[in-house]
């Protein structure tokens, strides 16, 4: 098996924890680990371009032996359909469809608690064949943009908060969605933000979603309930951006997997239902110095840093550049209309919901900048390593902000790009992106949006049906 880097070998004399609900940090511990509990699957697992879990499983004894785990580089040139885009642009297929290899991160080895035979799992990073990492996956792009702050002596602080519809099963993908009917056997309806009755409504799979979340070492710091019917919110404590990226990769998955068990569906897309608000993945970030763990968005005295406002300008400056990674589908731009409790500006302000970054109220240690213009049905990994390389932009520039908006910034025009098409070309318009995301990623990335607009203009959708058929 290919090791990690810097992992210890397996003749390492540090007694293996084998207590750790999530994480070891050598493969000694790993084997202890997954033998103290009788595993004996465990799942290699990685996130494409759309965020959606590849790899490969295998018997316990293979893992901890001498296995190389290969995957082959297509995977990350393939639309979330399946298919494979004509090459165009600076969008290109390797040649020889060479390998890349998974590299496990034993830090992230965690059960998977709704399968019935004992199975762990561990997410993993991508390297070649000689053990460079690939830098156009999603853990490398982040993990890259990362770097550039630990360059300055940095460490960004994240937090997102992801919403999420509740859905009753449906086969058909020309049938409307509509809610589930809770424990009173009826279907909630919208207008139920903070509702503790909404939640209560699904009291068993919430409890599913917490009990299995606890056994993979997944850390929920609060959860409601959403302005839409049966939507809900879970908001994850503030960290390290890889360790939180890992959280909501794993939590997408935990609660599609609670919703089956009850017979319904959990969905992230960002407009599932029409006439109802999307569902979004706010960022809360800060920066930290790294030595001495202070918040550079404040002063001394507890004012606002320059820094703080560069990194808002670089916000305003470079995430409609950007927002393809935030937004990534046609469906994304359905949420980022006006009137739809959705920002569709470039704005920013204090306590502001109607602006695109929100300051939210909080003393000088705490102090930070939410973007709430990403969606839940974002790549978590591609959403913060493009919020991030923007403040990181604006810092390193010296980017000043507009003033703070005081009343509401939703009225006027959008001031974003309206569809996926625009926002791919503006990701590409910028040499600056490419530096700090790499261009070999932007490129790659926009050859698969280009091929995944492509496959939606081949749907003729009802609204043509209707509007179209005998009038035109």
């Amino acid at each position: 098996m290919l090791r990690p880097k810097g992992a210890a070998s397996k003749k390492a004399s540090i007694p293996p924890d084998i207590n750790s609900t999530r994480g070891v940090k050598t493969w000694k511990e790993a084997a202890a680990w997954l033998r103290a509990r009788g595993i004996e699957d465990i799942e290699c697992i990685t996130p494409d371009l759309a965020g959606v879990p590849r790899g490969k499983m295998m018997p316990t004894s293979k893992f901890t032996g001498d296995t190389s785990l290969a995957l082959p580089s297509a995977l990350y040139r393939h639309t979330i359909s399946g298919e494979y885009p004509e090459e165009s642009g600076q969008f290109r297929y390797d040649s020889r469809d060479s390998d890349i290899k998974l590299m496990p991160d034993l830090s992230t080895l965690s059960v998977v608690p709704w399968e019935t035979d004992p199975t762990a799992q561990v997410i993993c990073d991508i390297i070649t064949t000689d053990g460079e990492d690939v830098p156009y996956t999603p853990r490398n792009v982040l993990k890259n943009v990362l770097k550039l702050y630990d360059a300055k002596g940095w460490r960004p602080v994240v937090a997102p908060e992801i919403e999420f519809y509740l859905v009753a099963m449906n086969d058909d993908p020309d049938y409307p969605l509509h809610p589930p009917k809770g424990r009173s056997g009826r279907s909630i309806l919208g207008g139920q933000g903070y509702s503790i009755a909404g939640i209560n409504e699904f009291d068993e799979l919430i409890d599913d979603i917490y009990h299995f979340s606890e056994k993979q070492g997944l850390e929920i710091d609060t959860l409601i309930h959403e302005e839409g019917p049966a939507q809900l919110e879970i908001n994850l404590r503030h960290g390290n951006p890889i360790e939180l990226a890992d959280q909501v990769f794993l939590f997408k998955r935990t609660i599609r997997e609670a919703a089956l068990k009850h017979g319904i569906y959990a969905t992230f897309m960002a407009k599932p239902m029409q006439g109802q608000p999307g569902s979004a993945m706010h960022i809360h970030q800060s920066v930290v110095d790294a030595e001495t763990g202070k918040n550079i968005f404040s002063n001394p005295d507890g004012s606002p840093s320059k820094e703080f406002f560069h990194f808002i300008g670089g916000m305003q400056t470079f995430v409609p550049k950007t927002l393809v990674m935030m937004a990534p589908y046609v469906n994304s731009y359905r949420r980022l209309t006006p009137d739809m409790s959705a920002p569709v500006n470039n704005a920013w302000g204090y306590d502001n919901r109607t602006t695109a970054f929100r300051v939210p109220v909080s003393d000088a240690r705490a102090r930070r900048v939410e973007n709430r213009l990403p969606s839940s049905d974002a790549n978590p990994y591609l959403a913060l390593a493009a919020s991030l390389a923007c403040g990181y932009l604006g810092i390193i520039k010296g980017i000043e902000p507009t003033a703070a908006s005081e009343g509401t910034a939703n009225e006027g025009s959008v001031e974003l790009p309206r569809g996926l098409l625009e926002a791919v070309s503006l990701l590409e318009s910028d040499p600056a992106l490419g530096e700090v995301l790499s261009a070999e990623f932007i490129g790659l990335y926009a050859g698969v949006k280009r091929g995944e607009f492509e496959t939606f203009m081949q749907v003729i959708s009802p609204w043509e049906r209707e509007f179209l058929l005998l009038n035109v």
